[in-house]
């Protein structure tokens, strides 16, 4: 479950065989303290952004939950929130452990639906499938129609089907890298379910996020979706091939990404066309080599203090 939206209810299937998750409390999600009464105890009051617009704009996320639930407190979405995280985490913190011991560069693919997401990662395969071992994650909410895309390029994938969930978490990850061929010194992509907002504040274990934002979108993504882009460590922006059809305003995009995330690097590119391809694949090479000096680091840090 996030707060966000309380995705998370639903069933969450790992290769189309449902498992159960542990929650983090067994109390229902709507317990109150005895003498708290729900219809009495609701969050805040929706607040204008701006006082000359104040019958245009009506803003939901000013209270300390950044975000609003019907008949819930913001210090109850707060508690909430906080063990949801504090459990995720700690299972984060676990799948991070072990990328880190073996060697495994793990890359959190994250984007709206239809940005080109899985497109992009078959073309990265068949770019890197010959320089190094590669492992895919897949989420979506229903069917294994991408990681049957993954499997036909020769990579071994394994499917998370989420439910009603809108964001893959750390301990749904963690089941799927136990049933994964995962090699030392390999590379693992985890393209989450298309969604900007949820996956933003979920760490996974990887070593980062890659935001993915397709020129058919609008510019404005960036500051519609602040989180997100401010968690990324890259930003791609694909579909550039199409941008002679277009009205998007490329430097306008960017400008707005780095008002979130100043130091956010930008690759331009064209999963079909190939455009920018290269430096993407540059990128990957050199974080891979930072994953090995680490893992060597980590070693000799190890046996030093054993």
């Amino acid at each position: 479950m996030c707060t966000t939206c309380g995705c998370g209810i639903g069933q969450t299937r790992l290769n189309g065989k449902s498992i159960q998750l542990r929650r983090h409390s067994d109390k229902p999600l709507n317990y109150r303290p005895p003498g708290q009464d729900i219809l009495h105890s609701h969050a805040h009051d929706p607040i204008p952004v701006d006082a000359d617009h104040a019958s245009e704009t009506i803003h939901f996320g000013t209270g300390i939950a950044g975000t609003h639930a019907p008949g819930m407190s913001q210090a109850r979405m707060v508690r909430i929130e906080r063990d949801i995280l504090a459990k995720n985490n700690h299972y984060a913190g676990e799948n991070r452990r072990y990328l880190s011991e073996q060697g495994i560069l793990a890359l959190n693919l994250v984007s709206s639906p239809g940005s080109g997401k899985t497109t992009l990662l078959v073309k990265t395969i068949q770019m890197l499938r010959n320089k190094l071992p590669i492992t895919v994650i897949e989420g979506d909410q229903q069917t294994d129609h991408d990681a049957a895309r993954i499997r036909a390029t020769g990579v071994p994938a394994i499917q998370i089907n989420t439910g009603k969930g809108c964001h893959l978490d750390a301990h749904m990850v963690g089941h799927a890298m136990q049933q994964l061929p995962l090699q030392d010194n390999s590379l693992l992509f985890i393209e989450n379910v298309g969604n900007l907002v949820c996956p933003s504040g979920f760490d996974l274990g990887e070593a980062h996020k890659v935001v993915i934002l397709s020129v058919t979108e609008g510019e404005d993504k960036p500051l519609k979706y602040p989180d997100m882009f401010h968690a990324a460590g890259l930003m791609l922006l694909n579909k550039c091939d199409l941008l002679p059809h277009l009205t998007f305003d490329v430097d306008l995009a960017i400008e707005y990404a780095h008002r979130i995330h100043p130091a956010l690097p930008v690759i331009q590119i064209s999963a079909t066309q190939g455009t920018g391809m290269p430096a993407w694949m540059d990128w990957i090479e050199a974080e891979c080599r930072r994953t090995a000096v680490a893992k060597h680091t980590l070693k000799s840090t190890d046996q030093t203090l054993g």
